[in-house]
């Protein structure tokens, strides 16, 4: 299928759409020698064909360019990329031709195709068009405690934004200044690469998108009219988050254009470890020590919670190291429901004893008839 208003590569060369890289080759070198100009003194037309044969050898002979070209002419209409020409929407056009225009941001979901126009809007994105562009999102990672990702609580954060330099309200010029078209794009603030229909453009690196540069510079930001300011925002922390959870904050975001709305900030959350406190789910998981004697005859033990609280703990006699007890509905609290705490006992034996001590367990282990 060949594109409606574009070249087509495989038929400037000659050659089938399923030839291999070695026919490719050998049918650029045949054809450039043909046509080159030093060939063709008297041929006026023989530098643009050539100049046609080398532009469609560049993209056919890169297995990664040849395999969004082919993408491309999927699509039908490449006529006009939506960078220049007539306005989108402008119908038919002399010869009966109907111009379809394209916005290959929006092509993300063909894979290699979005990926290749994607890296030409990174830059000056946000000054791509002066109407109502929203600000972007702004994601950011909050670390908290086990015991406030349980509970839930405020937490202050300062969160680096990007936002237009009030000094110079985003122009970049120093205030009383004038600015000058800028000498790269001509004062149209884009920039296109690659020749015929096989171009892309992308916003002007010199400057920003604006199609103006400043003659004197903003003090504040530099001249590129934006300057990044630390933000102090109070957030509301949920009961029951987790590492990786996400939280959006509309209107958090960096600042839109010409009063658009502002961006989202997007926080992720990240748990810290506890020195005492293991999460498993809502389930919360701890070890305790406890003494010989507490395990041979039983004892009563305070417990911390996720809560602050201390709750009291029951450990009945012959209690075996690494028994484990269950504490109901003190957990993590999320979604209206509530995990438990498992409490895991530990028998910590003296490493020395008194004279006074170990003769009482000497005498305990001789009544009892111990083996030791």
């Amino acid at each position: 299928m060949s594109p409606v208003g574009t070249k087509d590569y495989y038929q400037v060369l000659g050659i089938p759409e399923s030839a291999s890289a070695e026919e490719i080759k050998k049918a650029y070198r045949r054809l450039a020698k043909k046509h080159h100009p030093d060939a063709n003194p008297n041929n006026p037309s023989a530098a643009d064909r050539f100049k046609e044969i080398g532009e469609a050898y560049s993209v056919l002979s890169d297995e990664e360019k040849r395999k969004q070209y082919d993408q491309m002419r999927k699509l039908g209409p490449l006529g006009s990329f939506g960078f220049g020409g007539r306005p989108a929407g402008a119908g038919p056009q002399p010869g009966g031709r109907t111009e379809t225009r394209i916005n290959f941001e929006d092509l993300s979901d063909l894979g290699g195709l979005g990926d290749l126009f994607g890296s030409f809007f990174d830059r000056g994105r946000r000054r791509k068009t002066k109407t109502t562009a929203r600000g972007r999102d702004v994601e950011y990672v909050v670390e908290v405690t086990l015991e406030t990702a349980a509970r839930g609580g405020k937490l202050s954060i300062t969160v680096p934004i990007t936002d237009d330099c009030p000094q110079c309200n985003g122009t970049g010029n120093a205030p009383g200044s004038r600015p000058k078209t800028c000498p790269e794009c001509a004062g149209k603030g884009t920039i296109s690469f690659g020749q015929g229909g096989f171009a892309v453009s992308r916003p002007c690196p010199a400057c920003l998108g604006r199609g103006q540069i400043p003659t004197d510079p903003c003090s504040r930001c530099g001249g590129t009219g934006q300057i990044t300011e630390q933000r102090q925002i109070l957030v509301s922390v949920p009961a029951g988050v987790d590492t990786a959870s996400r939280l959006r904050l509309s209107g958090q975001g960096e600042r839109g254009e010409s009063g658009a709305p502002a961006g989202d900030l997007i926080i992720t959350f990240k748990v810290q470890p506890h020195s005492f406190f293991r999460r498993e789910g809502l389930d919360i998981h701890c070890t305790i020590p406890i003494n010989v004697a507490q395990a041979m005859l039983g004892s009563r033990v305070r417990v911390r919670t996720v809560d602050g609280k201390k709750v009291t703990l029951k450990v009945p006699a012959g209690t075996q190291s690494g028994t484990r007890f269950r504490i109901p509905a003190q957990g993590v609290e999320k979604g209206g429901h509530r995990g438990d705490q498992y409490v895991q006992v530990k028998i910590q034996v003296p490493e020395s004893l008194t004279n006074e001590q170990e003769t009482a367990v000497r005498e305990f282990a001789r009544i009892a008839d111990l083996r030791y």
